[in-house]
């Protein structure tokens, strides 16, 4: 499944997967920005049409749920990132992470046992040299 988050969309499914299922003025409080409930509303409106969504009635409210996950959601962030920007290469968007980024030695430690990890399940990989 293709995951298209715009930011404002973004913000309140982070708020759903923080915190769980929430009413609209729960997640509304929950927000970095304040904005409008009706705002809020119509965002989880929106995301409950894309499927990102669902809610369950409870008395005269709503109660809102992410019906994604929050990995899947970046999953699809990043296909679309690197098909985007860095010509479908998950190489090229790495080195640009790594060579951007201040990179304490403890994180270099774990993404180099990702890439072990990753190569030891795919005996086709071969070091290229």
């Amino acid at each position: 499944m293709d995951i298209a988050l715009t930011d404002r969309e973004a913000d309140v499914m982070q708020v759903l997967w923080d915190r769980g299922p929430s009413v609209v003025t729960e997640v509304r409080d929950h927000l970095g920005d304040p904005l409008a409930y009706t705002t809020v509303l119509t965002v989880l409106r929106t995301l409950e049409l894309k499927g990102y969504v669902s809610h369950k009635a409870e008395g005269r409210v709503h109660r809102y749920y992410a019906a994604v996950q929050q990995q899947a959601a970046q999953r699809s962030a990043l296909r679309h990132l690197a098909g985007k920007l860095f010509s479908g290469s998950a190489e090229l968007l790495f080195t640009h992470l790594v060579s951007d980024s201040k990179l304490t030695p403890e994180q270099i430690s774990r993404m180099r046992r990702m890439l072990a990890a990753k190569k030891a399940k795919d005996p086709s990989n071969k070091d290229e040299g």
